[in-house]
C-alpha cells in the first residue's frame, strides 16, 4: 500500500526526530442504529478487545474517500483503527499527534488508555512515553461521528446520504497525519511569535518543560539577523530579538523569516512574517497600505481525498490557480485548513480567512453554544500562529 503525505505536517514547530504513521492500518466500521457517543474510553476498550478488523485503510484517507482504499459513502458511525508501530524512546519522551480526526477521538496504546479528543478539526497530541515500551506498540484508534447530531459541528458534510446543494461527501474518522514525536525530556512545549514592525524585531514567549540553556536564531535568506540566548531557561519566558535586516511580508510577497531553537538536546523549527495588519474604517490595512481583498472561497474538498490533499502539490495548485486567475487570497469554508496549506499560503504572500466548521450546529441552543466555543477557541501546542 502507497504511503501519501510524508511531509513532516507542521512546519510552524519542526522537530527532526519524528516517525510517520501514515499508510496501512488494520480497520474495521459500523453503522450504529439511534447511535449515541459514548461518555468516556470504556466503548472503545469494548471495540478494542472484541471487534474484527475486516479491512485495511491508508490513513490519512477517511473511508469515504477512493484513496483510502476503501471508498464507503453510506453513514458510518464508529470506525477503529490498529497499528504495531516500533517506538526507540532513547530515554526521552514519545508523543502521539493526529492532525484532524472526526468526531470524537480516543486512543489506546498497548490497551491503555492515552487520551481522548472531541472535536473534527483540530489536532491534538498524548503523551505516550508511560505507556510505550522499546521495541513493537500497539497503537488503537477509535473515532465516533454523527453529523446529524445538533451538538456536532459538521462543515459541509452532508446530512444526507448523497451530496446536496453546498454539502457534500462526509469525513468520517483520521483525515490528517497521524505521527510520533521524540523529545528530550527537556523540551520547548509550545511558543507565540509577536514580530514588531515599528522596531525591526520580534517577540518569542516560550513554554519549557525542565530546564535548559535556551538559544534562538533569525535567518533570513539563511542569513542570521538576529540571536537571543539564555542560560537555565524554565517555565515561561519572554525573549526579545532585535533584527538586522527588515523584510515586510506583502500581498504577493511572502519574505518569510526562519526560527531556530535550541533547548538544551531539543531542536525545533519555526517561521514568521514581519507586518502589521489592521481595519481604518472600511479599509484593510497591511504596512499601513491599503489592500483591496480578491478572495477566492475555497472549500477544501478533493476528488480522491474528500478532506485530504494526496500530496503537497495538490495544496500548492489551489493557491498558484487562484493567483493565476487574479485572486490574492482565500476564505478556506467551514473547514480548518492544515498547517502545510497555510505555510505555503504565507511563503506565496497569499491571505487567508479563516472560518471554522460551524455548519450543523443548533445556534439556538445553549448547550451547541458550549461545544462550538470551546472547540473555535482550542488551539494544540504544536500550531502556533504569527
Amino acid at each position: 500500500m502507497k504511503v501519501y503525505r510524508n511531509e513532516y505536517p507542521n512546519p510552524q514547530f519542526e522537530r527532526s526526530a519524528w516517525q510517520n504513521l501514515n499508510g496501512e492500518w488494520d480497520f474495521g466500521f459500523k453503522k450504529v442504529k439511534g447511535f449515541r457517543f459514548s461518555k468516556n474510553e470504556a466503548l472503545a476498550l469494548k471495540y478494542y478487545e472484541k471487534s474484527e478488523y475486516t479491512d485495511k485503510i491508508n490513513v490519512p484517507f477517511c473511508i469515504e474517500s477512493e484513496l483510502s482504499g476503501i471508498g464507503n459513502t453510506d453513514f458510518v458511525n464508529l470506525v477503529w483503527y490498529r497499528k504495531k508501530v516500533d517506538i526507540k524512546k532513547n530515554g526521552g519522551r514519545v508523543f502521539l499527534h493526529i492532525g484532524a480526526a472526526d468526531y470524537l477521538t480516543t486512543v489506546l496504546v498497548n490497551s491503555k488508555f492515552a487520551g481522548r479528543h472531541k472535536g473534527g478539526y483540530t489536532s491534538f497530541q498524548f503523551d505516550i512515553t508511560d505507556l510505550a515500551v522499546d521495541g513493537e506498540n500497539e497503537i488503537f484508534i477509535f473515532c465516533e461521528d454523527d453529523v446529524k447530531n445538533p451538538l456536532v459541528a459538521r462543515g459541509k458534510q452532508s446530512e444526507k446520504l448523497k451530496s446536496h446543494g453546498c454539502d457534500y461527501t462526509r469525513t468520517t474518522g483520521i483525515w490528517q497525519t497521524v505521527y510520533l514525536e521524540y523529545t528530550p525530556q527537556e523540551y520547548i512545549k509550545d511558543f507565540k511569535i509577536y514580530p514588531d514592525v515599528d522596531n525591526c524585531s520580534v517577540t518569542i514567549s516560550a513554554d519549557f518543560t525542565g530546564t535548559a540553556d535556551f538559544s534562538c536564531n533569525v535567518l533570513y535568506n539563511g542569513k542570521s539577523v538576529g540571536t537571543i540566548k539564555q542560560n537555565n531557561a524554565n517555565g515561561n519566558r519572554i525573549f526579545h530579538i532585535p533584527l538586522s535586516e527588515k523584510h515586510l511580508w506583502e500581498v504577493g510577497n511572502g519574505r518569510l523569516y526562519d526560527l531556530e531553537f535550541t533547548f538544551g538536546e531539543d531542536k525545533v523549527k519555526s517561521y514568521f512574517g514581519l507586518r502589521t495588519v489592521r481595519l481604518d474604517g472600511y479599509k484593510f490595512l497591511i504596512n499601513e497600505k491599503s489592500v483591496f481583498q480578491r478572495l477566492v472561497l475555497d472549500q477544501g474538498f478533493y476528488k480522491d481525498g474528500i478532506y485530504t490533499a494526496k500530496d503537497e502539490a495538490e495544496l500548492l495548485k489551489d493557491i498558484e490557480l487562484s493567483m493565476a486567475l487574479g485572486f490574492n487570497g482565500a476564505r478556506p469554508h467551514q473547514k480548518v485548513f492544515e498547517p502545510r496549506y497555510l505555510y505555503h499560503c504565507d511563503k506565496m504572500g497569499y491571505l487567508v480567512w479563516g472560518e471554522y466548521a460551524s455548519w450543523g450546529i443548533d445556534h439556538s441552543s445553549s448547550d451547541a453554544l458550549a461545544v462550538y466555543l470551546s472547540e473555535w477557541a482550542e488551539r494544540c501546542p504544536c500550531c502556533v500562529s504569527f
